[in-house]
């Protein structure tokens, strides 16, 4: 991998509001070395203290915040955090997605902000659900259409079990969307909404064939959901990733 394997922290939001620093220690022992935070602005320099202790990096971040909070608070919080790419994950109406004046409105508002981050050497990226994927706008996806509106320093981190239950070919829209994806959402299960992850390799989504598609881009874990043990399921999916089969 191109890479250290990364895992989104939103995967395990209940164990981290619990006891952070023990929730960190223990990804650090399975093996993970990056993380991407979801909250910035929730004590980064606590954060950054125990990922320094324990060699953790931090890849990018999530950022919905900068839709409603001071952007210049966000970026003084991702620059503590060690990061200089932060990651729109929602909060863009999903109706914007039905519509080409939807979507280019949603382009306006990224490219706004990368504007601003590009002040402060820092870049944006979006990350994609089912919306951005099933509705088909003159026979594109709406996140292609989007990406065409981007402007060139705004990158995509796509969520390849979104994209499948959206209904795309993954590894066709990655191709397709080329360089502009710099970061993969990597994660499994029934492929279906509404039921939960899988540890990565144990579900129905072609993960080998995802990864192959996009070989330069950061492999970033994550399950919204998980019916077993959270632990347990990323280990295994660090395992498998990291392995021969998830390293294609």
């Amino acid at each position: 991998m191109a890479h250290p394997l990364s895992i989104q922290l939103y995967t395990l939001r209940e164990q981290l509001e619990a006891d952070r620093d023990g929730t960190l220690a223990r990804l650090a022992g399975i093996g993970y070395t990056s993380v991407e935070p979801y909250d910035p602005t929730a004590d980064p320099a606590g954060f950054r203290k125990t990922a320094d202790e324990l060699g953790i990096t931090v890849t990018s971040t999530h950022a919905i915040s900068l839709l409603h909070q001071d952007p210049d608070e966000v970026f003084d919080a991702a620059a503590a955090l060690g990061t200089d790419r932060l990651i729109i994950p929602g909060g863009i109406p999903e109706e914007d997605f039905t519509g080409l004046d939807g979507v280019e409105r949603a382009a306006n508002l990224l490219n706004s902000l990368s504007d601003k981050a590009a002040s402060r050497g820092m870049r944006i990226g979006y990350h994609n659900h089912w919306w951005e994927i099933e509705p088909r706008l003159d026979g594109r996806t709406a996140l292609e259409v989007l990406a065409a509106f981007l402007a060139p320093e705004v990158f995509l981190e796509v969520d390849t079990y979104w994209a499948h239950v959206g209904g795309a070919d993954v590894p066709a829209l990655l191709r397709t969307l080329g360089e502009r994806v710099t970061a993969l959402h990597i994660k499994d299960g029934p492929g279906v909404k509404g039921e939960p992850n899988t540890a990565v390799g144990r579900g129905r989504i072609d993960v080998p064939a995802i990864l192959a598609a996009a070989p330069g881009a950061v492999r970033i874990v994550e399950l919204d959901t998980c019916a077993g043990d959270v632990f347990e399921a990323v280990a295994d999916s660090h395992t498998y990733l990291t392995g021969s089969e998830g390293a294609r």
